[in-house]
């Protein structure tokens, strides 16, 4: 700005203004060739992200319906448990009618469970504990090697190939050696 001279008279005139044009015409041709490109490929990014969102939608709704019954399987094993050890009382008297009704009660127990997706998680004393599947309660001195299964305390189950619930059991420690007394 000159000094002594107002602002309106200070601007440049159309004849002085720069004009933004590019140098060459390849420029020109090449702005809109670039803005385009960016723009498509914003638009492939965003249409690829709405994909990713609706399959995991679809992936969600369907666990959520796989896996709704969970909690309610959950409150039910303990059940189960109750009545396999009364089974395990009546099978002193396997002929007794209380037995044979107890029996065809287990097994509609079992069919439901197979139905709702739910499996016992196979276990047998001398297997080798497995942090995925075992819980171990306790541990006793014992001749196996260590990290063995001694005992099972309580069955575990599996639903549609998740865990519903560990198998507790008792797994092998290494003896004990009496210390000599001096």
């Amino acid at each position: 700005m000159i000094k002594g001279m107002s602002e309106e008279e200070n601007k440049p005139t159309p004849e002085e203004e720069p004009i933004d044009t590019p140098e060459t015409p390849a420029e020109e041709e090449q702005q809109p060739v670039d803005e385009l490109t960016k723009w498509r490929e914003m638009a492939l990014r965003t249409a690829a992200e709405y994909d990713n969102y609706r399959k995991r939608c679809v992936k969600d709704r369907e666990d959520f319906t796989r896996y709704a019954n969970r909690s309610l399987l959950e409150e039910l094993l303990p059940v189960i448990d109750n009545f396999e050890m009364g089974m395990q009382m009546a099978q002193q008297d396997t002929s007794s009618m209380i037995y044979i009704g107890m029996s065809m009660v287990q097994k509609q127990l079992a069919d439901f469970l197979a139905g709702q997706g739910v499996e016992a998680i196979e276990c047998a004393p001398g297997q080798e504990f497995d942090h995925n599947l075992h819980e171990a309660i306790m541990s006793e001195p014992s001749d196996q090697p260590e990290g063995t299964i001694i005992r099972i305390l309580r069955r575990g189950y599996n639903l549609r190939g998740r865990l519903l619930r560990p198998v507790n059991v008792v797994t092998a420690a290494p003896k004990e050696e009496a210390a000599p007394e001096a």
